[in-house]
């Protein structure tokens, strides 16, 4: 199979590719990023001399990138995609762009080159926040509250449209929060890791009480290969492991198996519209494609604090230039405060 990865450069992109030409020993690969802040050949270069791997650099914006990296594909695994909440709050048109125009482009160039399987990539984000009581389900309606989610609701609804119109074999994916190696600094866990290997101050949003989902990504990556051969078209599958934490307890389980103190935790301004809890019930791709997280919480979380501390010139590079501007923008006008335990 000859596949079309878009983003590939990016944290689950490039953990994906990894795992496919890793399966999959007669498989090509083809990797269209554009590498902005969140996308780093580094994450691929034990990879990149592969001769079934061939990187293009291009937006998926742009038509002629698109139809000069599809030529030839099978399938197409659409990674692509602003993901940040906290930037798309600050700059909406950006993910607008990449997220909804940028996923139009993509499905009418696969349309029209031909190709047999389009999986996009989505997030339990754009169902909203969920009740304590509930779960999402693939039947959940689609309730974003942040740019970023409703920007992912609207290339589902694009995808949808592509299937129903042109009857282009398009599959979805909303997986919950994934965590493991070569995550952009910016996201909980690995700027916690970072932070903490350095003894600065962890900042956590409001009272630390919001409930995520966490999802080992290397699990995640076998979810997808399983939708992408097995998943039937037309449908949507949440991908989740059932490990919810606080964001709260998941920061002090990386100080405790980092030996740093409590005290390092300190609390901020909560995000503008933060959801409250997200749940993912995974049973539809459990049941229907065999599918199940080989990791928990605990033996995820340990493996990335352990990539992380193993790792520290990526993540000294992922966090210099643009980052430190990101970070000083984030935080440098947020009020703080101090753990109350230690």
């Amino acid at each position: 199979m000859r596949l079309l990865i878009t983003g590939g450069a990016g944290f689950i992109g490039s953990n994906f590719i990894r795992h496919i030409l890793t399966a999959y020993p007669d498989y090509e690969v083809t990797n269209l990023d554009k590498l902005t802040y969140a996308g780093n050949l580094d994450n691929l270069k034990d990879v990149a001399d592969s001769p079934r791997y061939r990187f293009i650099r291009g937006d998926i914006c742009d038509r002629q990138s698109v139809d000069e990296a599809i030529q030839n594909a099978d399938a197409l695994v659409h990674l692509a995609a602003e993901s940040h909440v906290d930037r798309s709050i600050h700059a909406a048109a950006d993910f607008i762009q990449t997220n909804v125009l940028g996923t139009q482009t993509l499905l009418d160039a696969a349309r029209e080159a031909g190709v047999t399987r389009f999986v996009l990539i989505s997030t339990d984000e754009v169902m909203g926040s969920c009740d304590e009581r509930s779960y999402f389900t693939e039947s959940s309606p689609l309730r974003p509250n942040s740019p970023y989610a409703a920007s992912k609701a609207s290339a589902e609804h694009l995808a949808r449209a592509a299937r129903v119109t042109f009857g282009l074999d398009v599959v979805t994916t909303r997986a919950s929060n994934n965590y493991g190696p070569y995550q952009f600094p910016e996201k909980l866990i690995p700027l916690m890791i970072a932070n903490a290997m350095d003894d600065r101050e962890l900042p956590v949003y409001g009272d630390g009480m919001n409930v995520r989902d966490w999802l080992y990504v290397e699990d995640c990556c076998r979810a997808i290969d399983a939708v992408l051969h097995r998943g039937k078209s037309g449908e949507v599958y949440n991908i989740g492991s059932r490990a919810e934490k606080t964001n709260l307890e998941v920061v002090r389980t990386l100080l405790d198996l980092m030996g740093k103190p409590n005290s390092l935790i300190r609390f901020v301004t909560d995000r503008l519209g933060h959801d409250l809890r997200y749940a993912t019930d995974p049973a539809k791709i459990e049941t229907e494609l065999g599918w199940k997280p080989q990791e928990t919480f605990e033996s995820g979380i340990e493996k990335t604090v352990r990539w992380y501390t193993e790792n520290s010139e990526w993540v000294a590079r992922a966090r210099s230039g643009e980052y430190r501007d990101y970070y000083e923008r984030m935080y440098s006008e947020r009020e703080w405060s101090k753990a109350t335990d230690e």
